[in-house]
Parts: structure tokens; C-alpha cells; sequence
């Protein structure tokens, strides 16, 4: 009896050292892409920062160009585009994003918009199909390593919808990179442009990286057409950084949750190793005393 309890307990210690192994090699290789996602989003930050203010700069000056800038008082037509992964063994980085993505919706729905759903990665798409919501458009493989390619995929079909004015109001909902402690899951408007004060974000020496004010610009052709090319990049330029910094977030909270089972299967070890020493000892103990029970009897027989 107490053998077969000590080869369960062998087994079952052989299993969560292999599981062990498994966690450990997707913590070292969620940290090796950590540093070359935060590589890939130090160096778009200036592409991005002057798309930012070329654009507003544009608008702000162009008559026809108001309905582009700042926040609709009250949208009808609403489009939601959220980034998830593809995969999951990532803590809570998924569900997060859809828990933020849901109460985006249901705001807006309270209210009586129409909201149209994009997603992008294999997550949100099993997550809304098992609840019988209709996705517009869904995107794929983007999660791991997002090109520029990938952003231009996504931003295609947003613009086309907000250009006809099928799409009065585009928000995004994706995890922002801060550090490899701390990232947070943020809403960001992509079209129309915010306002400057809040599309601003604060640089590496504390400034603000905003629209420049005063001064007089001349475009040639006239904003309108500067507008119309540069308005489908701009966007691009949004959804790739957020790409990039998904992506990255998504390696960090990897790492940590792979971190996390590692040492859980450490501990769970050394429990069923004193478990397992434990039933030895015990079987050795009844071993003894059978044996000494016997030579007893034995020893009473012969006297007798």
C-alpha cells in the first residue's frame, strides 16, 4: 500500500518538474523579447510624436478640417478597436483589455450609439464568438512581432468607415507600455484628432510634446489635400506604436506569469517531496515493526 502511494507521488513530482521546465523556458524567452520590444518602441516614438504635430498642426489650421479635431458631443456611429494576443499563459493581460473593451461598449450603448467592434488578435475572437457578439473586422497574428504592415491592415478598413461617415467616433483599447513593472490598459481616441492638450504626452526630459503655438504656416497644396494624405498615416503611425507597445506588455506580463507558475512548481515539489519522504518513513516504520512483531511471536513460541 504505501509503495504504490510512493510511486504515485514519484509520478506526480516527475510531472510538475517537467511543467517546470516548460514555465521556465517561456519566462526566458518572453524576457529576451521584452528588450527588443522596448527597442522597436523607442525607436518609433519620434515618427510618431512628429506625425502627431505635423497632423494637428494641419488641421487646426485648415477652415474645412474642425470636424477632424477634438471629441464629438454625441456620437451615433461608434467603432471600438481593442488588441489582445493570440495566445494566452499571460496573466491577466487579456481579460484586462476585454474588461475595458466591454465597459467602453456598454457606455456608449447606454446611451444609444451603435458600436462596431475591431479586433485584432486570436483572443478577442473566441472571447466575443462564445458570447455571440459580431466582430466588423478581425485581425490575426499580429500579437508577437507587429510590423508596419500590420498596422496599415488595421487602419485601412477604420479609415475607409470614418471617411465615409459611416463612423462618427474611433476609440482604442489596448495595454500601454510603461516599464517592465508597470503597464496599464488605457482608452485612446484615435479619429477625430483629440484636442492638443490631451493628445500632448510628456517626453524624456519632463517637457510636453504638444502643437506648437504662435508662428504662421503656409501650405502648399492647401490642408485639405495635405490632410487627406496624411491623415490615413497618421492613424497607421497610432495603431503601430499601440501595436508595439501591446506587444510588449504582452511579453511582460508573460514573463511574470511564467515566473510565477516557476516557482509555484518549485514549492509544489518540495511539498509532495516531504509528502512522498513522509509515506516512506512510514512504510519503513511498519516494516520495523511487523519484523519486530514477528521475531517476538517467534521468541514466545520457543518458550512456550
Amino acid at each position: 500500500m504505501a509503495g504504490g502511494v510512493e510511486r504515485t507521488l514519484r509520478r506526480r513530482i516527475r510531472t510538475v518538474q517537467s511543467t517546470k521546465k516548460i514555465t521556465r523556458a517561456f519566462e526566458l524567452i518572453a524576457a529576451s523579447q521584452i528588450v527588443r520590444a522596448q527597442n522597436r518602441i523607442a525607436a518609433n516614438r519620434p515618427f510618431r510624436q512628429g506625425m502627431q504635430r505635423i497632423v494637428l498642426k494641419t488641421a487646426r489650421e485648415d477652415q474645412g478640417a474642425e470636424s477632424l479635431v477634438g471629441t464629438p458631443e454625441d456620437p451615433r456611429r461608434v467603432g471600438v478597436v481593442l488588441i489582445v494576443g493570440d495566445r494566452g499563459l499571460s496573466g491577466p493581460y487579456n481579460s484586462s483589455v476585454l474588461r475595458a473593451a466591454e465597459a467602453v461598449m456598454a457606455r456608449h450603448r447606454e446611451r444609444g450609439a451603435e458600436v462596431l467592434l475591431y479586433t485584432v488578435g486570436r483572443r478577442a475572437i473566441s472571447y466575443f464568438r462564445f458570447r455571440g457578439r459580431d466582430v466588423e473586422h478581425a485581425f490575426i497574428g499580429m500579437a508577437d512581432r507587429p510590423t508596419f504592415e500590420d498596422a496599415r491592415e488595421v487602419a485601412a478598413p477604420l479609415w475607409h468607415a470614418f471617411d465615409d461617415d459611416q463612423l462618427d467616433l474611433i476609440v482604442l483599447v489596448s495595454t500601454r507600455y510603461h516599464s517592465a513593472g508597470r503597464q496599464t490598459v488605457g482608452v485612446h481616441q484615435l479619429l477625430p484628432l483629440p484636442e492638443p492638450e490631451e493628445a500632448s504626452e510628456p517626453t524624456e526630459q519632463g517637457t510636453t510634446q504638444g502643437t506648437p503655438s504662435g508662428g504662421y504656416t503656409e501650405f502648399e497644396p492647401d490642408g485639405a489635400s495635405i490632410l487627406e494624405h496624411l491623415m490615413p498615416r497618421a492613424l497607421e503611425s497610432e495603431l503601430y506604436s499601440a501595436l508595439l507597445e501591446a506587444s510588449a506588455s504582452e511579453h511582460a506580463a508573460r514573463q511574470r506569469a511564467m515566473a510565477a507558475a516557476t516557482d509555484n512548481a518549485d514549492e509544489r515539489v518540495r511539498t509532495l517531496t516531504r509528502t512522498m519522504n513522509r509515506a516512506r518513513q512510514d512504510s519503513i516504520t511498519t516494516e520495523i515493526m511487523e519484523i519486530v512483531g514477528g521475531a517476538e511471536a517467534l521468541r514466545s513460541a520457543k518458550g512456550a
